[in-house]
């Protein structure tokens, strides 16, 4: 999700407003915590440790969800844009970003979407991608893969 935000960002020139950016931090902390739970479960994976991450990492989806879900909720005029965005949509970014970076730099608005593909935006994409994420993450933890078996050779009675 990470690398599509920013791919939008850099190759299509789409500036991301105030909730597009917290949208993404949550996937930062998500990717956080992934990354100290692979480096713990490395040293020595338990039952609990990898219930305990899958956990925390649902909750992170479902937070994203809720974040995009807000979005979603401000695009469609449902729910007023918090103060922190701006009024109208934000200048692209081009390929010369030391000349924009002279004058001041507009922001695009949280309640315009500046991309949609049929008929939903980036947020309400966001949203739907968030909760499955959650989902999958969720039965990870109660239904964690069970020992590797395939490399086993069968045992004489289960060959008779």
């Amino acid at each position: 999700m990470l690398a599509a935000a920013h791919g939008f960002e850099r190759f299509m020139h789409l500036a991301p407003c105030v909730l597009c950016y917290n949208q993404r931090q949550v996937y930062w902390a998500a990717a956080a915590l992934s990354v100290v739970a692979i480096f713990l479960i490395r040293r020595g994976p338990t039952s609990r440790l990898l219930f305990t991450f899958n956990l925390l990492i649902g909750v992170a989806f479902l937070v994203s969800m809720c974040v995009a879900g807000y979005h979603s909720l401000v695009e469609w005029g449902i729910l007023p844009a918090p103060d922190t965005c701006a009024a109208g949509l934000g200048a692209p970014i081009g390929d010369d970003l030391a000349s924009q970076l002279e004058g001041p730099i507009a922001v695009p608005s949280c309640a315009e979407p500046l991309w949609e593909l049929f008929g939903l935006t980036m947020a309400n994409y966001n949203t739907a991608i968030s909760l499955a994420l959650a989902i999958a993450t969720f039965y990870a933890a109660y239904h964690p893969m069970g020992a590797d078996t395939a490399n086993e050779l069968p045992s004489e009675a289960a060959a008779e």
